[in-house]
């Protein structure tokens, strides 16, 4: 009778050639790249990939103290305790998911009239 098993070498696992001392630097380097990474997602503001289409079609663009404005205001709606939040600033209304502090869609000026905005239990004028 054949024997059909493919039978595979095995080769040892190797310890590492780092030093404790290097692997505490590495550590460390990393924690911190961590911490900042995370502050900056828990203190920014993120756009949704409609948002993001909408910002570009309709030429609405934000300098750094646009966005510092629009993160404060969905701070103050956090406080007031909402969940989807209107902000108009700059002649743009942004539709504002305040939870995942997260733009959902954006709006020029012309776009604004005649438009009735929808799921949104509060409003931040700029």
């Amino acid at each position: 009778m054949v024997d059909n098993r493919i039978l595979y070498p095995q080769q040892p696992i190797l310890p590492s050639t780092k030093t404790s001392q290097q692997s505490n630097k590495t550590a460390f380097t990393s924690e911190v790249s961590f911490n900042q990474i995370l502050d900056k997602e828990l203190t920014g503001i993120k756009f949704s990939q409609h948002a993001l289409q909408r910002l570009q079609i309709r030429n609405i663009q934000f300098n750094k103290s646009d966005l510092d404005k629009l993160s404060n205001a969905v701070d103050k709606a956090a406080q007031k305790g909402s969940k989807d939040s209107l902000i108009l600033m700059n002649n743009a209304a942004l539709v504002v998911s305040v939870k995942n502090r997260t733009v959902i869609t954006a709006m020029d000026g012309s776009s604004m009239k005649d438009n009735v905005f929808t799921n949104i239990d509060s409003a931040v004028i700029l």
